[in-house]
């Protein structure tokens, strides 16, 4: 690569660089030319040992370095409980609840499982402890109340929702005399469908009751009330927290609230949303929890709407403007909303480490005089993360702004100080600065272009999501391909920029690149008002105070190994917590990818993912690029291993799905048997027909499944009517912009025990022009509506939410609709303003109404068809199941 006899050591930048005896030049006197580097041979050329580190060194530093770091982090993530439970809290009672709870299946809203057999555990258990803790000094009062209502949220583009008689079990615990002020700890008991949800969201009801039972038999009277909400009905898109909030009684003296909830299957709870605003609630959390895990970096990605889901916490946000903290199990969400979410897969560890920090935060609570007018310590936010779990830092979003522009402001003199010292006449450090600013730059963009090309090419061969199970291969290929390619253009700078001349200025100089580029990410995100800005601050605070501390030897010795040693080990601490952010950033979004649908191409955002960690991870490394004698067997190394796994990928080595009962990585697939009826202006049959719709929930479609099942192939691929509402099928959520690429199998009709009937009721023209049409449906415990107005027609009014029609991403409405027990008739009605020049070549009318069921659980889920399919799946795929039918009618 470079030759290994041409380094002379200069002094910093801003000095005149000389060869002085102890260099071994030989001779005094030797100026350097305005670039940094000596116009004249040296009479002796020094041992380049001396001032550079082997190749094989620095290596080896860095890999140590970051595989320590990165073991720090795994062994901090499997530690759930930090020294010996206090006792307070019974790890061992809670999970019989949870395995009572889970034993009697899935439990989706409406069904015998839901609203009878754990209703009645609950609130049997929560007798038991009224009946127990009777003679305290605090009393216990239960309310099951069963709302009706409805809203209109902007989840998916827009959503609107109406429920009747959904459960809820209220347990209000105060003293007796009574609370005028309470706490809120929310849980939900119900599932989707076919998944019997021992994650979400039962061990946070069995948390939940075991802390109830802990703080009821406190020999103490609590000084606040605190009520904890069983809610029956959240994966209905929330509605259960709802019908609480907006109607009961007790809501009304809720001051603040703890939400348990889940994104993936035990580990580590974290606090991922707080707020709004509200710093004393972290600061409660901060003070009280035991075993702290909580990142104001997720609270502001989730907030972002970048992950794809919601929780109980915004109905209480934005319908109850009460604050919250929102805490989730976020490990292992391959096997989330699957029949692999058992009881068996939750450690007791997990239970105990959850129930030590929901009890220890509720007992601060109910003793804080904030509680009691939490309006008053409204204002403000908090930046707030913790190291590793054992200790929490929080501080005041306002401090954090001090904080951060100290830092920057500490930055820029430490350049300016360089730039202003003798020797930088004409701006040459200035100059040299902004060069090999647009070189790194210049890296990361082709970088990240020449990964995003493998990606393209992997996902062209038909081998997407190949890391789904084997996950660190994707490090092995995109980390490979995208560290080998920065290592390969900055020692091209090296050899064709800069002559080829290897000096430990330029290790100087791109170190302050770095600190540079760190720098401008801190002022930008601090100027947007993001308390994540703490991130960059950490990581050019540490740096810099570390470079200053080195600066005498590395100005006498080098790039020496005591001075590499002591440089990595002044980068530990931000370097260990911003690996933490990255685990979370790939425990989040991989699991994601296999339900994200099937038009994100998943190995784009994977590689743009492993691409910005393998970026930001070399910052402060790629110096190392120019202290080094060569690079040529690092990147052969590198080299090499991608190369390997580029062709272990084009052969299918890595196949992306799992059936393994230790660690299942399901391939996820919505199966429902359904009818279709479409009827004509006149309200005549106009078409029927019946069949198997399968939707593949992920980028990889049916490829995987053809070859088990023949007949799924595309040759049954279906495609949209854009004529029809929600293109004719009958989707359960909003979500068609997601899965495009659906099959339509012809399979015998459905004949559900209990059919939808559906009727309009009246249509009559108002007098100011609209159009008014009230329908009744009657059918089961869960049904969407679908409401597409024909070109010129709009929607002015209708009964749902806040009477403003809210529509969805492709500019229709859907109506979510679901029922408990004994539901009446569901009566709807809106106003549409008919079209005045109507499109002839559109679809007759001046609107479509479709209506479609669901039978998630009982006799009418299965069919015999359904059960001869199911049973053709191979056992990596995880096929959800339900019958349902579709009615469409013109009007």
């Amino acid at each position: 690569m470079e030759s290994d006899t041409t380094v002379r050591r200069l002094k910093p930048y801003g000095t005149r660089s000389y060869a002085t005896p102890d260099d071994g030049a030989g001779s005094p006197g030797h100026r350097c030319g305005d670039n940094g580097y000596s116009s004249e041979e040296p009479k002796r050329k020094p041992d380049v040992s001396l001032y550079l580190l082997r190749e094989g060194v620095a290596t080896s530093l860095v890999c140590v370095f970051v595989l320590a770091l990165w073991g720090l982090v795994h062994l901090s993530l499997r530690q759930l409980v930090i020294g010996k439970p206090s006792g307070d809290f019974n790890a061992v009672r809670a999970r019989v609840h949870l395995e009572q709870i889970t034993s009697v299946g899935p439990r989706p809203v409406g069904s015998h499982e839901n609203e009878v057999l754990t209703v009645g555990y609950l609130l049997e258990q929560i007798e038991k402890i009224r009946l127990e803790t009777a003679a305290g000094p605090n009393q216990l009062t239960t309310d099951v109340q069963r709302p009706t209502g409805t809203f209109s949220i902007d989840f998916l583009g827009g959503f609107t929702s109406f429920y009747d008689r959904v459960t809820n079990i209220a347990v209000r615990l105060e003293p007796k005399g009574g609370a005028k002020h309470l706490m809120l700890a929310n849980c939900h008991f119900d599932t989707v469908a076919n998944s019997p949800g021992a994650s979400d969201d039962a061990v946070s009801c069995a948390v939940m009751l075991e802390v109830l039972h802990s703080l009821a038999n406190q020999s103490s009277p609590i000084h606040h009330g605190v009520v904890f909400l069983f809610n029956g009905a959240e994966e209905n898109i929330l509605q259960a927290s709802h019908g609480f909030i907006t109607q009961h009684p007790w809501a009304k003296q809720v001051r603040a609230f703890i939400n348990l909830e889940a994104a993936g299957v035990g580990g580590k709870e974290v606090v991922f949303q707080t707020g709004p605003e509200n710093p004393w609630l972290v600061e409660a959390y901060v003070q009280a929890a035991k075993h702290p895990f909580a990142s104001v970096v997720g609270q502001e990605v989730f907030q972002s709407g970048i992950i794809p889901s919601d929780t109980d916490f915004r109905i209480y946000r934005d319908f109850g403007n009460i604050p919250g903290i929102d805490l989730a199990f976020i490990e292992n969400g391959f096997i989330y909303h699957t029949k692999y979410d058992t009881a068996d897969r939750i450690l007791t560890d997990s239970i105990q480490r959850a129930g030590d920090n929901i009890l220890a935060v509720l007992k601060y609570l109910l003793t804080s005089e904030r509680l009691a007018d939490s309006s008053e310590y409204r204002h403000g936010n908090m930046v707030f993360f913790d190291l590793l779990g054992f200790v929490a830092v929080a501080y005041p979003a306002r401090v954090g702004t001090i904080l951060n522009y100290m830092v920057a402001t500490a930055t820029f003199l430490y350049l300016a100080k360089k730039a202003s010292l003798p020797g930088n006449g004409g701006g040459r450090y200035v100059r040299d600065l902004a060069y090999a600013t647009g070189i790194t730059v210049l890296c990361w963009v082709v970088t990240l272009l020449l990964v995003l090309i493998v990606a393209l090419l992997v996902t062209l061969m038909g081998r997407s999501m190949f890391w789904y199970t084997h996950f660190y291969a994707s490090i092995c290929l995109y980390g490979t391909a995208a560290a080998g390619k920065m290592i390969l253009i900055h020692t091209l700078a090296k050899n064709l920029h800069y002559g080829g001349v290897r000096l430990v200025e330029l290790g100087d100089l791109y170190f302050d690149v770095s600190l540079l580029l760190w720098c401008c990410s801190l002022v930008c995100l601090t100027q947007q008002g993001l308390c994540s800005a703490y991130v960059p601050m950490l990581m050019v605070a540490f740096p810099l105070v570390t470079k200053l501390l080195l600066a005498r030897e590395f100005k006498h010795r080098g790039a020496s190994l005591k001075y590499s040693v002591l440089y990595l080990l002044g980068l530990a601490l931000p370097y260990v917590h911003f690996m933490f952010l990255i685990w979370v950033v790939f425990e989040i979004f991989t699991p994601i990818m296999g339900r994200s649908g099937t038009e994100i191409p998943p190995e784009v955002v994977l590689a743009t993912l492993v691409t910005l960690a393998t970026i930001f991870l070399s910052s402060f490394f790629l110096h190392f690029v120019y202290l080094v004698r060569s690079t040529k067997w690092i990147l052969s190394a590198l080299g090499s291993v991608f190369i390997i796994l580029f062709l272990l990928v084009s052969c299918g080595v890595f196949f992306p799905f799992s059936g393994s009962p230790e660690s299942p990585r399901p391939k996820r697939v919505f199966l429902q048997h359904t009818t279709r009826t479409f009827h004509n202006l006149e309200g005549q049959v106009e078409s029927r027909d019946s069949g198997l719709w399968i939707n593949s929930f992920d980028f990889t479609g049916i490829q995987h499944i053809t070859p088990h099942i023949p007949e799924i192939n595309d040759s049954v691929r279906t495609h949209c009517r854009e004529d029809r509402p929600f293109c004719g099928y009958p989707w359960f959520l909003p979500v068609k912009f997601l899965s495009k690429k659906n099959w339509y199998l012809p399979a015998p009709e459905v004949s559900p025990s209990s059919p939808v009937e559906f009727s309009l009721v009246s249509k009559e023209e108002t007098r100011w022009g609209t159009v008014k049409m009230t329908f009744n449906v009657k059918g089961p415990s869960h049904m969407s509506l679908y409401l597409m107005p024909h070109r010129g027609a709009s929607l002015s009014t209708w009964s749902f939410g806040d009477g403003t029609p809210q529509f969805d991403l492709s500019g229709e409405y859907f109506i979510f609709y679901s029922h408990g027990l004994d539901a009446p008739t569901w009566t709807f009605w809106f106003e549409i303003q008919p079209p005045r020049d109507p499109d002839p070549s559109g679809p007759e009318g001046m609107i479509s109404v479709a209506i479609s069921t669901h039978y998630f659980f009982g006799d009418d889920q299965r069919t015999a068809q359904l059960e001869e399919m199911l049973l053709k799946f191979p056992t990596w795929a995880f096929p959800s199941f339900w019958v349902s039918t579709y009615d469409m009618y013109r009007y």
